[in-house]
């Protein structure tokens, strides 16, 4: 099949996400994605579960989840499910669970055996007049500071990092394309200027073209774009020093994460500016005044400057624009150091054809989670096996094969409509197949 498209080349230097659109001539595509069972032996257990808040008993999205003495964790996802998968040597074990503004709680594994487990947490909050430390003096001077101190507080060291990745795209409401990859990434120590590079160790996706109206979404930067979030490694995509001053910070309401007290920083840019920013909340350990995670959003109102920011081909027929883009990274801890732990970017844009009456809403949703790490032992990947930052994702998988590979490996539970999803369109595949 011929691809179609003409292509208008936009300025989407220094941001995260780029999408690409592209028409395709009316025919619809079906990727190859019948997902075959096999028998494996299993050199690992799995222990599944819902975090939930204690007393509302609301899911708690993006939960982290560590087995004690490990670096082997997983977050847990929108509907507050984990799935974590661990050595049958450590069953043994207790993992630790942690959300932002709640109590740390440790649960024995064998506490996990059984069906519909929920793990309860507990709210906890701390009156920032209570922290007993030098309070800087201004909300300002307590962002450069965690700007500038990923040297004393963050691993400064080289690490493989093992991570899960995934793509989502919908239409409206309704699953269109999901890819999903195991990748290791070489992380350059934060004191380093260098940017690290990432090996694709095994990629799958399930696509519906036909739910896409002809159009073919693609997100350009695949792991990258989670990478980059990673304020303290990449400030210059938020937090460039000629755009910090073009912030308003204030000090909100302190919580605590990981029984720690934490400051919150709010952030917006001035009323003058007109160009594109970003606004949402920082927070910062009090103690060491490293970064603990961040949640935030760019300033979309501009719909003309903000689509040159993301697409970077489109039909000329096509209008696009964003009306939202979200963005969340979190940071863990281990043996003292700080750790870029998991990120999640989530776009949402119209698209209007010329001629036709009513548009459509699409919505990307990228994150990575990192599942274990250890210190590298080597220089580097080879050029070979390292991915371009302009890699797409969904040009390198292939099919939803081989659960004997995945088995293994630690992935985020995937929501009840995106199994659904998978579902339907292999049983699309089956038919198709059957009337061929």
């Amino acid at each position: 099949m011929k691809t179609k498209f003409n292509c208008v080349f936009l300025d989407y230097k220094n941001h995260l996400l780029c999408v690409l659109l592209i028409v395709f001539g009316g025919t619809t595509i079906f990727a190859s994605t019948l997902f075959q069972e096999q028998d494996i032996v299993q050199t690992f257990s799995e222990f599944k579960g819902t975090v939930i808040d204690g007393k509302s008993k609301a899911p708690l999205s993006f939960a982290t989840l560590t087995v004690d003495g490990t670096n082997i964790s997983t977050v847990t996802n929108s509907d507050g499910e984990f799935l974590l998968k661990v050595p049958n040597t450590m069953v043994d074990s207790s993992i630790r669970i942690s959300f932002l503004g709640y109590q740390v709680k440790t649960v024995p594994l064998s506490n996990l055996n059984g069906e519909n487990i929920q793990i309860l947490l507990e709210e906890s909050a701390t009156q920032l007049s209570e922290i007993k430390i030098n309070v800087p003096k201004d909300a300002i001077t307590l962002v450069r500071a965690a700007l500038n101190k990923k040297s004393e507080h963050f691993i400064n060291e080289e690490t493989v990092m093992t991570a899960f990745y995934r793509e989502t795209i919908k239409k409206r409401r309704r699953n269109a394309s999901l890819s999903e990859a195991i990748v290791e990434i070489y992380r350059e120590p934060y004191s380093s200027s260098k940017s690290d590079k990432i090996k694709l160790v095994k990629a799958r996706k399930s696509t519906d073209y036909s739910r896409l109206d002809t159009l073919a979404l693609k997100l350009e930067g695949g792991p990258f774009s989670a990478l980059y979030a990673d304020v303290i490694k990449y400030p210059q995509y938020i937090f460039s020093e000629n755009d910090f001053s073009n912030y308003e910070f204030s000090f909100d309401k302190s919580t605590e994460i990981n029984n720690r007290s934490v400051y919150v920083v709010k952030f917006k840019p001035h009323e003058n500016i007109v160009i594109p920013m970003h606004y949402g909340k920082l927070y910062i350990d009090a103690e060491t005044f490293s970064l603990v995670s961040a949640i935030y959003n760019l300033d979309v109102e501009n719909r003309e400057m903000a689509a040159k920011m993301f697409v970077k081909k489109k039909p000329n027929r096509v209008t696009v624009y964003p009306t939202e883009a979200a963005y969340r990274v979190d940071y863990r801890t281990q043996n003292g150091k700080w750790h870029y732990g998991y990120s999640n970017l989530q776009l949402t844009f119209k698209v209007n054809w010329k001629g036709r009456l009513f548009n459509n809403v699409y919505t990307l949703n990228s994150e990575m989670a990192i599942t274990d790490w250890t210190k590298a032992l080597d220089d580097s990947f080879t050029r070979k096996e390292t991915l371009r930052p302009t890699v797409i994702l969904s040009d390198e998988a292939s099919g939803f094969s081989d659960p004997e590979f995945w088995g293994e490996y630690n992935i985020i539970e995937p929501e009840k409509s995106i199994e659904s999803a998978i579902e339907k369109i292999n049983k699309q595949m089956e038919r198709r197949k059957e009337n061929e």
